[in-house]
């Protein structure tokens, strides 16, 4: 059998909202506002349903329809609004969907740089693209390539196109360039001219004073921003140079073993680039001396601080309050630790959870973690902004992510049963004499209380299971979790083949049962591999 078929609860609430075998436009609109909660659905939009069947007849759906409705792209398990979030608020109260290395095609050390994954990226909706710029082997142009490795590099004016070209293919929202600038005052000035004369218009150039609030995402629509550190006299910036070591510095890169070329050595004085400058947005930088300097909160201009996740995790220990209390005004960039030079990723909960709005990840990967990425920005229409909870933005009392919270909803999970495997997948992929014996992992990714991981029983040789299994879960913080949805194939001889995953944003997950659609390792939906489930949202007693 490679067709699913209605199980026992669709064919009761058939039963339930139908008269004489087939439900009509009265019965399907009743059934939509009382099960489904879908409160705006009118009677019309039931007809609509029941036309749009291609199964007769035209007057009503019998239940093989009603059960293809329900298993069929149109039934969501997402609430399908759009942009829903305000988007009035400063950029720093709001998560956005950020890129690691976004120029990189594979691993850290010696894998090619391109436009093109920067042009993957903008495609998924990348909000932040970081680029690291170079002087190149003449030293009279500007590369992009990950320094002091054997990436083969690419020019800056390429990026900057593909840039332009895709920024708002995905989202009208501002994209944000961060660069890590290793260039000279002259190749600063350089880069300024490529930047200004390649971007136009849609560069968002900002006053001569630095922002004592950073401007709202609306009104930021179709802009490219730019942050980096302020540029330095070269004297200055040697002196800063010799002082510190560059596992203190603020660059992405900071823990790789290889040091760095040094661009500046051996030059003479160089004057400042003032319209380098002037093209900054968002200052970054690291204040000399401790954390509390770091985390210090400057009433009269906003910043970007960057971290490894390791430096968060640390921080997080003893300053978690003062971190809260940080990016509710300024931006906090987290970034990989240097030592994963196979693009990996790390958990990007801890950083959210404290409410770092770059939470910066290297996306040409297929990790575990980069699916909850997905995940958390199939928010808000996917336009690459999340407006953070308001636990984490109220200045009157600063959230404490060490304190454990009280339970604030129970959400019900059903998995009824899988189809599509047999159509996109090879006869012979799981097992080469026999239908696979698939098992669903379901459980939640969000804060430490929350967090969960459970199993379902294997269904064998069927390439349409059928679990009928309920498991409940327990939240805290049902603002930042999300829902895990992996099957594999079990196999006794070797490891578990993957056949699929998915990610939701529990706050946007519809009551009821729900189609729901399958990725690929790297996030891009199956054709027909898909789930069928219901949730149910229900208060702890």
């Amino acid at each position: 059998m490679t067709v699913a078929q209605a199980p026992e609860d669709v064919k009761n609430l058939f039963e339930m909202y139908s008269e004489n075998g087939l439900m009509n436009a009265d019965g399907l609109h009743k059934f939509l506002v009382e099960y489904q909660k879908e409160d705006e659905t009118t009677t019309d939009d039931a007809q609509k349903i029941i036309d749009g069947s291609k199964h007769l007849p035209k007057n009503g759906l019998h239940v093989e329809a009603f059960f293809r409705h329900l298993f069929s792209d149109t039934n969501s398990p997402q609430v399908s609004l759009g942009v829903h979030h305000d988007m009035n608020a400063p950029l720093s109260h709001y998560f956005i969907f950020t890129g690691h290395n976004s120029y990189l095609t594979g691993n850290q050390l010696n894998s090619d740089c391109s436009d093109v994954p920067i042009i993957n990226a903008l495609k998924r909706g990348v909000r932040v693209i970081e680029l690291d710029i170079w002087p190149n082997s003449e030293k009279d142009d500007v590369h992009v390539l990950h320094g002091g490795t054997l990436t083969a590099p690419v020019t800056l004016l390429k990026c900057l196109s593909s840039i332009k070209e895709y920024a708002f293919v995905s989202s009208d929202f501002p994209v944000v360039i961060t660069l890590e600038d290793h260039l000279t005052p002259d190749l600063q000035a350089k880069a300024a001219n490529m930047i200004t004369e390649t971007l136009g218009d849609i560069l968002f150039t900002p006053g001569p004073e630095v922002f004592k609030e950073f401007p709202s995402v609306e009104t930021l629509k179709k802009r490219i921003i730019i942050s980096t550190k302020p540029p330095k006299d070269y004297t200055e910036a040697k002196e800063d140079k010799d002082k510190e070591n560059d596992s203190k510095s603020d660059k992405t890169d900071d823990e790789v073993a290889t040091k760095k070329a040094e661009p500046h050595e051996n030059k003479p004085k160089q004057k400042k680039a003032p319209e380098y400058k002037r093209l900054i947005a968002i200052h970054a930088g690291k204040p000399k001396g401790g954390l509390d300097e770091c985390l210090e909160v400057d009433p009269e201009k906003v910043r970007r601080l960057s971290l490894s996740e390791l430096e968060l995790e640390k921080a997080a220990e003893t300053h978690g309050k003062q971190i809260v209390r940080f990016t509710q005004r300024n931006m906090l960039r987290v970034y990989p630790k240097g030592i994963r030079v196979d693009s990996s990723n790390y958990n990007p909960m801890i950083a959210w959870l404290h409410g770092a709005q770059m939470v910066a990840f290297n996306m040409q990967g297929c990790d575990k973690h980069l699916w909850l990425m997905h995940g958390m920005f199939k928010a808000n229409g996917q336009c690459g902004y999340v407006k953070k909870p308001d636990f984490l933005l109220n200045t009157n009392e600063i959230f404490d992510p060490e304190v454990k919270h009280s339970e604030k909803t129970i959400l019900k999970v059903t998995i009824y049963l899988g189809e599509g495997w047999y159509y996109d997948f090879d006869h012979t992929h799981f097992d080469s004499y026999s239908p696979p014996d698939f098992y669903v992992k379901v459980g939640i990714a969000g804060v430490p209380a929350d967090k969960q991981m459970t199993k379902s029983k294997i269904v064998e040789d069927s390439w349409v299971p059928s679990w009928n299994q309920e498991f409940e879960f327990h939240l805290t913080m049902p603002q930042l979790a999300l829902l895990r949805i992996k099957v594999h194939e079990y196999d006794m001889s070797k490891k578990d083949d993957f056949a699929g995953q998915t990610c939701l944003p529990v706050s946007e997950i519809r009551s009821g049962i729900r189609a729901v659609p399958l990725m690929d390792k790297k996030g891009d939906k199956y054709n027909n591999v898909k789930l069928l489930m219901r949730f149910e949202f229900t208060n702890p007693s």
